[in-house]
């Protein structure tokens, strides 16, 4: 038996001691962080970061406890966040003061509490990419007297042969489009532009090491190799004519899956992170770290359909993104189960198979890793802290908060 199937056994029986000792056993499904793993996974991002801040990103934990975690360590600063609302929340639990709110914003109520307050537009950095969103600002505004934290967002792409490979992002490409929207900010009333961001998705956010996948795997890690030379050469332009017009805060890139190359780009001033503390069943197979799985949810078996099978009540938490079998939860311990091709994980039921299906008994815990980090936690309202084989405490999620983002 490998190593790997011998520590994923020894997860299920930590986990299940953990749960069992509780004094109520919780509904399922049963959110679960080990803080082990996470620690250790804090520890390996700022090593590869090699200096550089990392700012972490709320989409992917979604647990101000969370949050709070990996703010109090050496090595991280300020949050990315994914929508107003949730920074003006952030800011007022007195979690961050330094927020980036990563996506352009339409919420005019939101807009409006921060065009309101002083206090949260000091912390809030909000993200354009297209001077109407500047106009949505301002159709917020009571006054011009308190000014708004601009950055834009930069499309990191890679151009390849008219092809652009990459997340669809922003529209800014060029330098000269770049600098003229910059200008835009800078001369415009009530607005002070301090940061860019460049989010380079096809290469912090693809595998490139997938073990029956090796060609794929080999295509994948040259054009990671083409985008992050293209970029470091567009991002150097970029700063040099920006520099001309103001001097920018911060320059934030990355993801959990690039940190080393970002970091390594001289006009990076901060790196982006939040997979990489929870590490998601889609960012397993990368060559650049050795992931160590933190967050799972445990399901019960609530039948056997035969000797040789069992299934769990619930299972259904597909992930976002372009539908596809990696969106699917993953079985993880104890190690050998698997979904079946039918019916895969269902809404309230989900059959497993696989060696220890016939092991199983009703009423049994199985543990599942979601395919996307932060999502798992939109199901759940608490999240229960495990450090070696105890529930060390257990704190709520977004969603226990009664927050919608």
């Amino acid at each position: 038996m490998s190593d790997h199937f011998v520590d994923r056994n020894r997860l299920w029986a930590r986990l299940n001691t953990a749960i069992g000792a509780l004094p109520e056993a919780p509904a399922t499904p049963i959110a679960v962080v080990d803080l082990d793993a996470f620690d250790a996974n804090a520890a390996d991002l700022v090593r590869r970061a090699g200096g550089k801040p990392i700012r972490v990103a709320s989409k992917s934990l979604r647990v101000p406890g969370l949050i709070e975690r990996a703010l109090a360590r050496d090595g991280f600063a300020g949050v990315l966040a994914y929508t107003v609302a949730e920074a003006l929340w952030l800011h007022e639990a007195g979690i961050s003061d330094d927020i980036v709110v990563a996506y352009p914003s339409v919420d005019l109520a939101a807009l409006r509490r921060l065009t309101s307050s002083p206090a949260a537009a000091a912390a809030i950095t909000l993200m354009v990419d297209d001077p109407a969103h500047l106009d949505v600002v301002d159709e917020t505004r009571l006054s011009l007297d308190v000014p708004v934290r601009i950055a834009l967002d930069v499309d990191a792409g890679l151009r390849l042969g008219g092809q652009h490979i990459g997340p669809k992002r922003s529209p800014l490409f060029d330098t000269a489009d770049i600098v003229a929207l910059a200008r835009k900010v800078v001369e415009r009333d009530g607005f002070t532009l301090v940061g860019v961001m460049t989010y380079e998705g096809q290469v912090a956010g693809v595998q490139d090491d997938v073990p029956d996948q090796r060609t794929k795997s080999l295509l994948v890690r040259r054009l990671k190799q083409a985008s992050m030379a293209q970029l470091e050469v567009r991002r150097r332009e970029i700063a040099d004519a920006l520099a001309r017009i103001t001097d920018l805060e911060f320059w934030n890139g990355g993801g959990s899956g690039s940190v080393e190359a970002t970091a390594a780009d001289g006009a990076v001033t901060e790196i982006a992170a939040g997979s990489g503390l929870l590490v998601p069943g889609i960012f397993d197979h990368y060559a650049s770290f050795e992931p160590h799985p933190a967050a799972f949810f445990g399901l019960r078996v609530s039948r056997k359909p035969s000797p040789a099978m069992a299934t769990v009540h619930g299972g259904g938490l597909i992930a976002s993104g372009a539908t596809g079998e990696d969106r699917s939860p993953v079985p993880w311990a104890p190690p050998g189960l698997h979904l079946t091709g039918l019916e895969g994980a269902g809404e309230v039921q989900t059959p497993l198979t696989g060696h220890p299906a016939a092991l199983l008994h009703i009423g049994d815990l199985v543990w599942f890793r979601h395919a996307k980090s932060g999502e798992l936690f939109e199901h759940v309202r608490d999240v229960h802290l495990v450090s070696g084989e105890a529930v060390t405490g257990v704190v709520p999620s977004y969603r226990g908060h009664d927050l919608a983002f």
